[in-house]
């Protein structure tokens, strides 16, 4: 796969519209319309996310890549620099986000930061989970631990690692998954605080970077490019070819999909079916 649903590519739509002289019929094109339209299905899963307010990438990354079968709702918590201080203060806000996503009856919810969700180790990422699901009285997931699952699910132990982080986030992110039991055997940031500029990266840039840190860990089993607001999906599928790939937002989607009871044969990169039981 090196795209996101066709029910969801306006252009390839487009295309067929031009090559098929029935597409002229109204009727017809609002049926088309309405296949890749979620809100034409009033049984379809409502998959919530919460997510710092300066993020840009989570929003149209899953509501491009994910099936009209479900849609994607979100809440914010307020963050602009991506520091450890605004980091911990923007975890504060968590609960309060997760319960205006009850509002939607959200089938499921996830806490979709990265750092955010491991800034203070093993246990915080599990008793985000915790928090949120009591929130919302749907399963929950957070970035840190999806990652880890998914890292599992690929059996990998050594990992090479791209973020746009500053140094001191890099070292937390090194420390929580060396601590969680995988060798990283590069790690590199592109030293980025602001948050919206984080945003402003490409999926280009997510392959140049994924490039340059393999080349210095072609040893590694996985490569992770960190960060949900890193927009990566895109490039998920040229990077798997070399090596088995994670992005915080594949994993995220993969392990939302996961409790939410989606199948996740849409997400580029080949990952294996999760576990409905699996936790690290």
């Amino acid at each position: 796969m090196t795209g996101p649903p066709p029910e969801r590519d306006g252009s390839a739509a487009a295309d067929s519209t031009a090559a098929d002289p029935t597409a002229a019929d109204p009727t017809a094109a609002a049926d088309s319309t309405a296949r890749g339209d979620p809100t034409a299905r009033g049984d379809r899963l409502r998959l919530g996310v919460v997510v710092p307010s300066s993020n840009t990438t989570v929003e149209p990354e899953f509501a491009a890549w994910t099936p009209p079968r479900a849609s994607i709702h979100a809440a914010r918590m307020p963050l602009v620099e991506v520091t450890v201080e605004a980091l911990d203060a923007m975890a504060a806000d968590a609960v309060a986000a997760a319960e205006r996503l009850a509002h939607a009856d959200v089938d499921a919810v996830a806490y979709a930061c990265t750092t955010g969700s491991l800034i203070h180790g093993h246990g915080f990422d599990a008793d985000l989970e915790r928090r949120l699901r009591e929130a919302t009285g749907a399963p929950a997931v957070a970035t840190a631990l999806s990652v880890r699952r998914a890292l599992d699910a690929l059996d990998a132990t050594t990992v090479a690692v791209a973020t746009p982080y500053t140094d001191a986030l890099n070292e937390r992110e090194r420390e929580y998954l060396e601590d969680a039991g995988f060798d990283v055997r590069h790690l590199d940031g592109l030293g980025i605080e602001r948050n919206a500029d984080i945003g402003r990266l490409t999926p280009d840039d997510a392959r140049e970077q994924a490039a340059s840190v393999l080349a210095a860990a072609s040893d590694a089993d996985a490569l992770f490019v960190s960060c949900t607001n890193y927009p990566t999906l895109a490039a998920v599928e040229r990077l798997a070819r070399d090596v088995p790939t994670v992005t915080s937002n594949l994993a995220t989607l993969w392990d939302l999909c996961r409790v939410a009871g989606l199948d996740a044969g849409f997400l580029p990169g080949g990952l294996p079916a999760p576990n409905p039981s699996d936790d690290p």
